[in-house]
């Protein structure tokens, strides 16, 4: 599927699907906590596994809305 309907779709389901706009708010809030662990000038070793354990619970949620677009992209196909 080319980026631009992957766009439309994430666009449609942030609109419809409560479950994915929690997903997705989740998301963005972890990326916000990474960028400021990140923007500091010197890392402590806490701020490195936080930042360590953020990472993995976006990318957790990222992995869970990947499969909700493939499960409606199933179900209208």
């Amino acid at each position: 599927m080319d980026k631009f309907a992957q766009e439309d779709l994430k666009a449609y389901l942030m609109q419809s699907n409560e479950e994915f706009r929690t997903l997705a708010e989740k998301h963005s809030e972890y990326e916000r906590q990474i960028n400021e662990i990140e923007a500091k000038a010197h890392l402590t070793p806490e701020d490195e596994l936080e930042e360590h354990r953020l990472k993995k619970l976006k990318l957790h949620l990222k992995d869970q809305m990947h499969a909700m677009m493939t499960r409606y992209r199933a179900q209208v196909a």
